[in-house]
């Protein structure tokens, strides 16, 4: 259950209008990640507006950010994200079960391309130590320019707060997405 209030157009009429913004963003869908924010209309806006860019105004490809916001997700323990990124986002991004399921593991999987183990390398440094060894970010820096560099590093970054805010407040999963507990590994 969730720490804090979830907000919506009927308990919080006065806050149409960022519903709508916040509902626009979202294809017309308020989950409960904005239900959340919308105790904080200005933050739900800002939040919403900054996500989206970060998601879908970068030049990353699909699979690049899905396999760096699943990987956040699991680092962290996020079941919210990760669900809502897995199977759906993860499976259009060409990502398979299999691959899904060897991201726990990642380095004992061989499958994964040497640009997707950099980006895994990257996700894991920043999560796991902050501080990125030079031979982690040039294994990146030998994939992507620096654009994509800076948008890889914003995405991962924004991953990791927006993983500290689920867990914090304990956001519950949409209905549609309790499919069962993740088992962690």
């Amino acid at each position: 259950m969730a720490r804090v209030t979830l907000v919506d157009a009927k308990t919080h009429p006065q806050l149409a209008d960022e519903i709508a913004h916040v509902a626009g963003a979202r294809r017309g869908r308020l989950i409960n990640v904005y239900r959340l924010l919308l105790n904080s209309p200005s933050l739900a806006t800002a939040w919403v507006d900054f996500n989206n860019a970060v998601r879908l105004a970068s030049t990353l490809d699909a699979r690049t950010r899905e396999l760096a916001i699943v990987r956040v997700a699991m680092l962290n323990r996020t079941e919210y994200i990760f669900r809502a990124h897995a199977p759906g986002y993860t499976k259009e991004a060409g990502i398979t079960e299999d691959e899904l399921d060897r991201v726990f593991d990642w380095r004992s999987y061989s499958g994964f391309s040497e640009r997707d183990r950099a980006v895994l390398a990257y996700v894991d440094a920043m999560t796991r130590d902050i501080e990125v060894p030079d031979d982690v970010f040039d294994a990146v820096r030998k994939h992507f320019d620096e654009a994509r560099t800076v948008e890889l590093t914003v995405l991962i970054g924004a991953y990791n707060m927006h993983s500290r805010f689920c867990r914090a407040l304990r956001i519950d999963l949409e209905p549609s997405w309790d499919l069962g507990a993740v088992r962690w590994k």
